[in-house]
């Protein structure tokens, strides 16, 4: 937006910021609030002016928006200005306004749900993990390490950049340890027969998190302090009983398969949700604001300080494409709620309330107020009003 104050305007407000001057300024020879005005843009020409300049932008910036009725969504920034004296003063300001979103086509797309089946090997992998959470680790008096051992080892760099030696405690087998140290930690053993103890040349890995170290090799010697195996407890129904309120492993199973079932059935229609959001602003093209990508990239990826400026910009760079995608597709669900009058209304904000007292066996006003107190209230108005858009968007299409 360009904008044009004119020069009789402009020396209003500079007389009236110099006289504000004068009657704050003490100058010898002078009492205060009685030094001329001459000597005020004489001795303080340059303040004056800026002091001036910033009230007048700013006066000048919010009438404009008001006479417009703009609503910017970003700082306005200023540029281009040019302040002469005796001149009109002009400027250029930038900023980013709410988009102006036409959906005229909301249905008609034909969108494909995947299958949320559940085969017993998934019920299996979750019974196993249960089983390995519920076992107790047992410290080994002999033997070399294997995956799935818990090992404590020191390991101290040879090369002069490590004085100490240092400790680390992981299970083998979990990708914790780069593969060159896992592999010389199998070589040890503890109980005396073999040596606890060795020299190795380890190769840090091309996708190490640390680029400087990716492809180097370093010598290190490695102590195998000790090593722990893991006793399973057997699966049956005294596990199911160790675990939770079940009687029967049949019934842990149970509710196990159930479990896996709804987290499917959720993914599958979070599916759903994105390609009809994708169809739906794909057939209604619209700008984003860059401003609006912005701050959604700076909510994804927070503000690393371990991370190189470069290397934050490449990774911003690299997902804006999809941040801009996103942001599109939270502007579209609102303005179809909003559109179509689906908001969450305070009855069905109560009822959510009392289903989770319900479920948790306390009071709606206990709810209430922690909700109110973590800030997720608009968390839960939010989802039942996404819930209530995505209701209306696939009665509009069809779901095979």
């Amino acid at each position: 937006m360009s904008v044009t104050i004119p020069a009789a305007v402009v020396r209003e407000e500079e007389q009236r910021t110099a006289k504000h001057f004068a009657s704050q300024a003490r100058l010898k020879g002078f009492r205060k609030g009685r030094v001329p005005t001459r000597v005020i843009e004489s001795r303080f020409g340059g303040a004056l002016r800026k002091e001036a300049l910033d009230k007048l932008i700013q006066e000048a910036y919010r009438q404009a928006i008001a006479s417009e009725r703009l609503q910017p969504i970003s700082e306005g920034q200023i540029e281009d200005v040019h302040y002469e004296p005796e001149q009109d003063l002009k400027f250029e300001v930038a900023f980013d306004v709410q988009p102006v979103i036409e959906l005229a086509r909301l249905g008609g797309f034909s969108v494909k749900r995947p299958p949320a089946e559940v085969n017993e090997e998934h019920v299996t992998q979750v019974l196993e993990r249960i089983r390995e959470q519920n076992g107790a680790w047992r410290l080994a008096d002999a033997g070399k390490p294997v995956d799935g051992d818990y090992v404590s080892v020191k390991i101290l760099r040879l090369d002069g950049k490590g004085a100490e030696p240092r400790d680390y405690d992981f299970v083998l087998g979990k990708g914790d340890a780069i593969p060159d140290i896992e592999a010389a930690i199998k070589t040890l053993e503890v109980g005396g027969g073999g040596p606890a103890e060795a020299e190795f040349d380890v190769c840090f890995p091309e996708d190490l998190p640390d680029e400087s170290r990716r492809g180097t090799s370093e010598r290190i010697r490695l102590t195998l302090v000790s090593r722990r195996t893991l006793d399973l407890p057997p699966m049956d129904d005294s596990l199911a009983r160790q675990v939770g309120e079940f009687e029967t492993l049949a019934e842990l199973t149970a509710k196990v398969r159930e479990d896996l079932e709804k987290e499917a059935g959720h993914r599958a229609d979070s599916v759903v949700r994105t390609q009809l959001l994708e169809f739906v602003v794909e057939a209604n093209p619209f700008e984003v604001p860059a401003s609006m990508v912005d701050r959604y990239l700076d909510t994804i990826l927070g503000e690393p300080k371990d991370v190189p400026a470069d290397k934050l910009a490449e990774a911003r760079g690299q997902i804006r494409p999809e941040a801009e995608r996103a942001v599109k597709r939270i502007l579209a669900l609102d303005r179809i709620a909003d559109a179509r009058g689906l908001a969450a209304t305070e009855d069905e904000i109560d009822k959510r309330v009392e289903e989770i007292a319900t479920a948790n066996s306390t009071t709606p006003a206990k709810v209430y107020a922690s909700l109110q107190k973590a800030g997720r209230i608009d968390t839960i108005e939010r989802e039942l009003t996404e819930k209530k858009v995505f209701d209306f968007l696939k009665a509009q299409s069809e779901i095979t």
